[in-house]
Formats: structure tokens, sequence, C-alpha cells
């Protein structure tokens, strides 16, 4: 099922016949004569078929003309027409139009339950597969929504501290397009395009909100601790190797031991390291 225009005349014109028509009629029997009644009758009701045949469409919107079941077309252009008499005309918003769905409780990849909300912009784009593929294409358009947004999170963890892949809560413009596109994919069938789509709410589940805000905080100092380790051996290197270098002092395995230990403390230590004068030899 394709959307495809129909033929129709404009409706001013018709409205002009209408008129003229019942008009003709009107005079045809008040003649009062067999035969100027018959004609008389004959107007109105060609008059009457006419008037079963016009139609108002409206800016951005689509009537899908169907004649006894027959699937005859659709008007797209705005204004007054004529189209078959005795057709059904429906309409079909092809406004954009946004959706926003419930607040989903989802498990990610890792089996932790999230909720997860996402906004659709949505438009119809032929409006024979709206009406005649799917039963309420709206509903549909609900459904296949929060199910593609459950498909989606639950591919992907809600944070990655180590940035070895994608997370829903770092990758919120990746897993946009992918969510459109799946999106666009279940869709397709109703005629309906999808403009974009936005994670509008992400959170962890009340019951372990708690805990995983614990174990977000102790991955990150584990994380943050690891970089301060990296970095604090980097400057030790560096001060020994510019010492060395500038011949300031000669450092034997054991002094340079007390060094790398003493600049290790300084350097990692997360409160202010306290100087120990020693006043003696380090032997």
């Amino acid at each position: 099922m394709k959307e495809k225009e129909i033929s129709y005349l404009n409706g001013f014109v018709a409205l002009l016949f209408l008129l003229g028509f019942t008009a003709l009629g009107v005079y045809l029997v008040t003649l009062g004569e067999v035969v100027p009644v018959i004609g008389g009758s004959l107007s109105f009701v060609i008059a009457f078929m006419l008037l079963t045949g016009l139609t108002i469409v409206q800016p951005n919107q689509a009537a899908v003309v169907t004649f006894f079941g027959r699937y005859l077309g659709v008007i797209r252009k705005s204004g007054f027409y004529l189209a078959i008499p005795f057709s059904s005309r429906k309409k079909v918003s092809l406004r954009v139009r946004n959706f926003n769905s419930a607040k989903l409780k989802v498990n990610d990849v890792n089996g932790n339950p999230i909720e997860i909300a996402t906004v659709v912009v949505f438009s119809v784009v032929d409006s024979a597969k709206a009406l005649f593929e799917v039963d309420e294409y709206e509903t549909f358009v609900e459904i296949q929504s929060e199910a593609a947004l459950r498909h989606v999170a639950s591919k992907y963890p809600y944070d990655q501290l180590n940035d070895s892949g994608f997370s829903l809560r770092a990758n919120t413009e990746e897993i946009a397009l992918e969510l459109t596109s799946e999106l666009q994919n279940r869709l397709a069938i109703a005629g309906v395009k999808v403009i974009e789509s936005r994670l509008t709410h992400l959170a962890y589940s009340t019951e372990i909100a708690s805990a995983m805000l614990q174990r977000q905080q102790a991955e990150a100092i584990i994380a943050a601790r690891e970089k301060i380790v990296d970095g604090a051996v980097t400057m030790v290197q560096m001060a020994i190797e510019r010492l060395q270098a500038g011949q300031v002092v000669e450092l034997d395995d054991e002094r340079k031991a007390a060094m790398i230990n003493n600049l290790l403390v300084a350097v990692v230590s997360d409160r202010s390291a306290q100087p120990v004068i020693n006043t003696s030899t380090l032997y």
C-alpha cells in the first residue's frame, strides 16, 4: 500500500454547479407537470451527489479517499475540492509531533535496573500506510518507541569509567542516533518518518541508587588514584634524571631508593606531607 495522488476538482466550481442544479430543480418542480417534476428530481439528485463529494483539506493535512472499501488516492494540497461522490475521506495530520514516553524500568547490559525515558519527534509521510498498514498508527508509534528504547538501553552500560566503550550516560549523542535509526526501521511500515529522538530521563532505579552511587564513587577514586600514581612515577623519574644529569649529587642505590620513597609519599598522599629533617647521614 503506497500513497498516490487522486484526481479532484475545484470545490468552488462544484459549489456553483450544486447551486445551479438546486435552483433548476426548484424551478422545474414548481411547474407542476410530470416531466418537469421528474427533471427537477434528477437535478436534486445530482446536486446531492455533488454535495457528498465536497471536502476541505487543511494545511499539512491529507485526505485519504476510499470508495466503498476501495482505496482511490489522497488529496494533499490544502483547499476546497470536489472528490468522488459518496466516497469516504479520512483526514490524516502531516504535522510534526512529539511523543514523550513514560519512565521505563530497564536492565542495562550489566544487569543493573535503570529508569529511562525518551522524546520522539515524528511526522507522517505516507498517509496510506499510516491508515491501512497498521491499526491506529499513533498507538503503533508509542508501543514501538518504547520497545526500541528498551532494546537500545539493554545493549549498553549505564556508565563506563574505563573509557572502553559506549555508555548511556557519557555517549548521549551516539545513543540518540542509534535509537533514531532503530525507530525509523520499526516505523517505516506505518509511513512515519522519525525526525529526532532524545533521552529525557536517565537514572538508576531507586532500590539500587544509593549502592550504585557508592560504587561510582569508589570506581572514580580508583581511577583517579591510578592517574596520580602514574604521574608520580613519571615525576620521580624526571627528578632523578635531572639530578644525575646536572651532577648535583651522587646517588647510590640506597639513597636513590630513599629519595624515591619520599617523593612518592609526598606526591601520592591526599594530605599535605610533613617534612622530617635528618641531621645525620642516611647510614
